[in-house]
């Protein structure tokens, strides 16, 4: 199990500051990549540890932790979709594992509730990422969470918390995880033998975990990457139907995302002359965003966001992307075909 990563210290003592009253909900909202489930999990398992040592942590050593280390603790259960539990990309019967959190795994919650501690302590539940539970999950997590068991604890990590019901959040403390410094970011990253910290850190919105990730891209992905930026980068010249042949490997919800950076960063240069994403392309960035109007980003940048939410959907990615492109290269150029 991971230990506090180096920029958990200060969130850690917030959280042993609650422990003396400890409430039955706690929701740990923060951008994803930045290590809340780890920290879930250390929650987890000190409350759950039979011997912990000052500092809070569970110790390693006890039955709780050997159970915890099995994935077979009795007063411990995780919720999250089927895709993030699946070790396949597809179940039997060539079904795709969900990618919500259903009713009828909320529902199951239920015997665990009436069941007393296994070691006569705490019972601990952690939904991740809370926000995908869908409508009748979340409707049966409220009835849970207003009549609470004694000595249970609801933990509820989420990356967007404003997708919750209001209802549920306020039956929830709220503990929110900053983002990191990007110096220790980078110290973390370069530990971890990362090379480029700073443009990696900036690719992955400065979210230490997701930049670990982006390093860990296959090469080919890395060329595409690099491809896609030097085409967009000339509106005026790439050829729209071409790229998106060559993006036909990429999971759309990563191009979207490339396409969302991308545009964040013109409309930061043309409002404020910075940069936040693609230092390395400034100049570029620069100049194109004096030939992009304000109203023409705003929606396609709201193209972009209906499209990510639809990217899981099953959809021809050539098509998509030649739609996306095609829209860009027409705000680029004022309109023009």
């Amino acid at each position: 199990m991971n230990k506090l990563y180096p920029w958990q210290d200060e969130l850690w003592q917030r959280w042993a500051g609650l422990r003396a009253r400890l409430p039955h909900a706690v929701l740990l909202k923060g951008a994803q990549g930045i290590g809340k489930f780890d920290f879930a999990m250390n929650i987890a398992r000190s409350l759950l540890c039979e011997q912990p040592p000052a500092g809070g942590l569970a110790c390693d050593g006890c039955s709780s932790c050997h159970w915890f280390q099995q994935q077979t603790h009795p007063d411990f259960r995780l919720i999250q979709p089927d895709a993030l539990s699946a070790q396949e990309e597809e179940s039997e019967g060539g079904k795709k594992p969900a990618r919500q959190i259903s009713v009828d795994q909320i529902r199951a919650l239920a015997d665990f509730s009436s069941l007393s501690a296994h070691q006569g302590g705490y019972r601990v539940v952690l939904i991740h990422p809370a926000e995908t539970m869908n409508a009748n999950a979340a409707n049966a997590l409220l009835k849970t969470l207003e009549e609470p068991s004694g000595r249970m604890l609801f933990i509820l990590v989420t990356h967007k918390p404003q997708q919750l019901p209001p209802t549920i959040l306020s039956r929830c403390l709220a503990l929110a995880a900053p983002l990191p410094p990007p110096e220790t970011s980078a110290a973390w990253l370069k530990q971890q033998g990362v090379d480029d910290q700073a443009a990696l850190l900036a690719q992955a919105g400065f979210a230490p975990l997701r930049a670990a990730r982006l390093a860990e891209e296959a090469e080919e992905d890395a060329a595409a990457y690099r491809h896609f930026l030097q085409e967009i980068g000339r509106p005026a010249q790439f050829d729209v139907f071409a790229l998106a042949e060559q993006l036909q490997r990429t999971e759309p919800a990563r191009v979207i995302h490339w396409l969302q950076q991308w545009c964040c960063d013109l409309g930061s240069a043309k409002l404020a002359g910075k940069v936040l994403y693609h230092i390395e392309l400034a100049d570029t960035i620069r100049n194109l965003a004096g030939k992009v109007m304000v109203f023409d980003l705003l929606r396609y940048q709201k193209e972009l966001l209906v499209a990510r939410r639809e990217a899981a959907h099953p959809l021809n990615p050539r098509l998509l992307f030649e739609s996306l492109l095609l829209s860009y290269r027409n705000m680029m150029l004022g309109g023009a075909a």
